[in-house]
């Protein structure tokens, strides 16, 4: 993580804060300003409360994630879809096993930065910590990100959703009768935290997905009070287990889309060991930001595009900005109609998103909504080429039915007319830089 910070920094991708600020809110507060004004990760040096310095904004750019994943700033679906069929290959060599380090921290929880980030939540959240968990029965290994509500020093709280390959962990461990033993990674390397956020078979290990992103196994130590491996680069580790039969009050908390969660029974996480690098970086995340919302959208993307692929020519690209709930996909028309069957296939290719759907020339840039919606609007017909689909479910969380129902948009040219479309431009717009002119 400081090697990443490092890097931020000497790429003037980093903002500083050196001024004290409180993680009560005004933490949140300051990142949200931020992404509201640039791309930039933000680093704060002193905040109340905790030793640590608190990291924010790392993954809001899609440049970044390209970056990370090692694809150019086109090809992100392409190689994501790459490492995704290199990861079954993976298995049982995704990490190389290493001595646990000796200069380890041990720490209490309350000794971390305690984050509240929204006006209602409940109380501090650990919001950007990946579980580490094995299958008590089949042995695979899962990342995946869940809401940590702080209780005390001994005890969080989390949410598992039912669709989640976690809840099917701890739901077959509690069959037993047994807890199920898992860790909290609190500030990781890029290619874990991308793992921990992409969508496998059930049978398969997001370390696998990691090490496949890395062409090379995860550097591991075996933890304390289980036999899971810890990645080497984790900041902050806290060791725990899942209660069995046990469910307590947790929320309400600001969640992915922009609402709040109200007050549920849910799991019980039993904090065993707390440790850290000797000089950590804390990784907060704030829940539904760009930052928050780029992975899923991307990883929605991905899996959109592929889909596409399989069945249908002429797809170049595909986004889910802004909200993994609406997909833009580029094409290259092939044939009159192509438009609609790409809009059919979109609508199949992901159960849970893909609410909005609009397909668009390759003239289009799919990342800016004003260029979007002006293809729509100078292009699309909206009596003849919208296409509604209703009573249809469009999230796996939506008990009211708010989400149901699907909206097509056909925002191409009419076929056969492409040069009637064509886009005007001011030869050499695009090389012009100001800085050569004031």
């Amino acid at each position: 993580m400081q090697k990443l910070v490092d890097d931020l920094k000497a790429l003037d991708e980093l903002l500083v804060i050196k001024r004290e600020v409180d993680p009560c809110h005004e933490l949140a507060a300051v990142t949200k300003a931020v992404q509201q004004s640039s791309n930039k990760t933000v680093l704060f040096e002193n905040v109340r409360g905790s030793k640590m310095p608190v990291v924010s904004n790392i993954y809001n750019s899609r440049q970044r994630l390209c970056h990370f994943i090692g694809s150019e700033p086109d090809g992100f679906c392409a190689r994501w879809n790459n490492i995704h069929d290199r990861t079954k290959s993976q298995a049982g060599q995704e990490t190389t096993i290493i001595e646990r380090p000796g200069d380890l921290v041990d720490c209490h929880i309350s000794d971390l930065p305690l984050i509240t980030y929204h006006g209602k939540d409940a109380a501090p959240y650990f919001t950007s910590a990946i579980f580490l968990a094995r299958h008590p029965d089949t042995g695979v290994e899962n990342l995946s990100f869940h809401r940590s509500m702080y209780v005390s020093d001994d005890e969080l709280r989390i949410r598992l959703g039912a669709s989640h390959d976690l809840y099917r962990y701890q739901k077959a461990a509690e069959g037993k009768g047994e807890a199920l033993d898992a860790v909290m990674l609190v500030g990781v390397e890029p290619s874990l935290f991308l793992a921990g956020g992409a969508s496998l078979p059930g049978d398969w290990s997001e370390m696998a997905f990691a090490s496949a992103m890395n062409d090379a196994p995860i550097p591991s130590y075996k933890a304390k009070a289980s036999d899971l491996m810890i990645p080497a680069s984790t900041q902050i580790v806290i060791e725990g287990r899942i209660l069995p039969d046990v469910r307590r009050p947790e929320g309400p908390f600001g969640e992915v889309m922009g609402y709040y969660v109200e007050v549920g029974d849910n799991h019980v996480f039993e904090v065993l060991h707390v440790y850290t690098q000797p000089s950590p970086v804390f990784h907060s995340l704030l829940c539904g930001s760009n930052e928050d919302l780029s992975l899923l959208e991307a990883r929605t993307a991905a899996k959109t595009w592929t889909h596409l692929n399989n069945v249908l020519p002429g797809i170049i690209d595909v986004s889910c900005a802004p909200s993994m709930m609406n997909t833009t996909i580029k094409i290259k028309q092939q044939y009159e109609g192509h438009a609609r069957q790409v809009l059919m296939a979109a609508f199949g290719a992901h159960l849970d998103y893909n609410k909005v759907c609009i397909v668009v020339d390759e003239d289009v840039n799919i990342f800016d909504q004003n260029d979007i919606m002006w293809a729509f609007a100078t292009r699309g017909r909206a009596d003849t080429r919208t296409m509604v689909i209703p009573d249809v479910p469009g999230f796996y969380r939506d008990e009211q039915k708010d989400h149901w129902g699907r909206l097509g948009l056909d925002a191409t040219w009419p076929f056969h007319r492409a040069a009637e479309f064509e886009r005007k431009m001011i030869p050499g717009e695009e090389s012009i830089d100001l800085a050569d002119y004031t």
